[in-house]
């Protein structure tokens, strides 16, 4: 199944969708204000040395400068002086090779250090540093020592750096490896051709934006076309490729239509369902979506289906849809961490296996490492993926104001009954001529009329008068009680 990728791209933001057979597979939307620094090489001046706190101020061009203390320093390892003061291996002035490590926080700089690291898709390559290294996440022992063997082959004998190997290499063919060392040993080359004649400071490297990333990452074998909407993008997405991922320049198209690219394939629309906890499945059945903290639970449900002989049918059919649904939601979505998909009991083990077989298909596609423990004792399906970024509702949405995120608000009823909880609180405790409720319509209105004898009956117990006042901007939680 051939997919193709449109990249949207303004001042503001840049969004990428992946489609496949005319549907939306993944978004990921990467915004200007939050791309952050982590990553970036620069080559900084010393400032000042603090011997007494073993840490340096580094001059990278930012409007504060940014620190480095002594524990960052790679040269410090390697050279079997580990108690060498700051002040014997810096002096101000001085130019230095430094890559971020931390963004600046408030009124602090940047946090920097001197072992630089380049991330490509399989590899982070370590230029000064020889050591290979794996994953933690790739815990077979055997897997292990396949892929550092497989590494080992592809370097050259004169090789200086070193290499960790990525999640995403656990499956990868010689030939990805051998084109993501290819890519990293560019780059390297590159930052130290500008390091040589720019002057300090200097940016070297700046991390790769999102559009760079998915010509590096997304594009396979089977990507169809790469759609552009900027001209000016699709200029520099041309150089980037032609560069580093020549095998990606002919599929690259600048979109220039007058109908925005993503109203054109309906991404717009896919966004805002994909932002919906209800998922509705064609055959009239759908599925409920709720992320938590701890995890992401999916319930799936027949709604109105009952296209077939008989119930079990039915539910056979809804589930074996709601495993490619949930397949795509995932990506969509990019759900991460747990996962508990409740589907429909089958009583027919037949149809549990099919199910189940389904799912782990939809899933194959994904780039995304996961797991997937089957059904439990309960007909529960749980499963893993891996985080790799924000969700998309993390990225465009935040918690709603009025119910602080819970879903749900609490009664008009319930509010009155807080606040006439409240009013005989004050009472206690202060001496007030008058007391005024401040609420929004909803609960003023059931004072007015439901809950009057309520507030009267307070009125008389506490002897003061009780006045109300509406507060348009107030949500129905909202209240205050004024003291007069």
């Amino acid at each position: 199944m051939s997919e193709d990728v449109l990249i949207n791209v303004t001042p503001q933001e840049t969004r990428v969708a992946v489609i496949a057979n005319g549907v939306v597979q993944e978004l990921h939307v990467e915004r200007a204000a939050f791309r952050g620094m982590v990553g970036n090489i620069y080559t900084g001046r010393i400032g000042r040395v603090l011997p007494g706190m073993q840490s340096a101020f580094v001059d990278i061009g930012l409007e504060r400068a940014a620190f480095l203390h002594v524990a960052d320093i790679w040269e410090e390892r390697v050279n079997g002086e580990a108690g060498r003061p700051i002040e014997r291996i810096l002096s101000e002035g001085q130019p230095l090779m430094v890559q971020v490590v931390k963004d600046p926080i408030g009124s602090k700089g940047a946090r920097l250090s001197t072992q630089i690291s380049i991330a490509g898709r399989l590899l982070v390559h370590l230029p000064r540093d020889p050591h290979i290294g794996i994953s933690q996440r790739i815990e077979d022992e055997a897997g292990r020592r396949s892929l550092k063997e497989k590494l080992e082959r592809l370097l050259e004998p004169d090789e200086t750096g070193g290499y960790i190997i990525r999640t995403m290499a656990e499956s990868a063919t010689d030939e990805e490896l051998a084109s993501d060392i290819q890519y990293l040993r560019r780059l390297w080359r590159d930052m130290q051709e500008r390091a040589a004649t720019a002057g300090a400071p200097a940016l070297l490297y700046q991390d790769l934006s999102l559009a760079q990333r998915v010509l590096r990452d997304f594009v396979a074998d089977d990507t169809g076309r790469i759609l552009v909407d900027s001209r000016e993008n699709f200029v520099k997405l041309q150089e980037f490729s032609r560069d580093y991922v020549p095998k990606v320049l002919d599929r690259l198209e600048h979109y220039a239509g007058e109908r925005p690219l993503f109203d054109l394939h309906g991404v717009e629309e896919e966004i805002d369902k994909a932002l919906a906890r209800r998922v509705e499945l064609k055959s009239g059945g759908y599925l409920i979506i709720d992320q938590t903290e701890a995890m992401t639970t999916v319930d799936v449900n027949t709604g109105g289906f009952v296209g077939v002989r008989n119930f079990d049918d039915t539910i056979f059919k809804t589930n074996l849809e709601a495993a490619q649904a949930i397949a795509r939601q995932l990506r969509l979505r990019n759900l991460g961490g747990i996962i508990i998909i409740d589907f429909i009991d089958m009583g027919a083990e037949e149809h549990r296996t099919a199910v189940l077989a389904e799912f782990n298909k939809a899933l194959a596609r994904d780039r995304t490492k996961m797991t997937v423990n089957g059904f439990t004792a309960l007909g529960l399906v749980e499963m893993t993926r891996k985080r790799t970024r924000e969700s998309l509702a993390h990225v465009l949405c935040e918690p709603c104001a009025t119910c602080g995120g819970r879903g749900e608000v609490k009664t008009a009823r319930t509010i009155c009954y807080e606040i006439l909880r409240e009013i005989l609180r004050e009472a206690r405790q202060f001496s007030a001529r008058e007391y005024r409720i401040l609420a929004a319509q909803s609960v003023i209105d059931l004072f007015l009329e439901e809950e009057s004898q309520s507030l009267a009956m307070l009125s008389d117990f506490i002897g003061k008068p009780v006045s109300m006042q509406v507060e348009s901007t107030y949500a129905q939680e909202q209240f205050d009680v004024i003291l007069i």
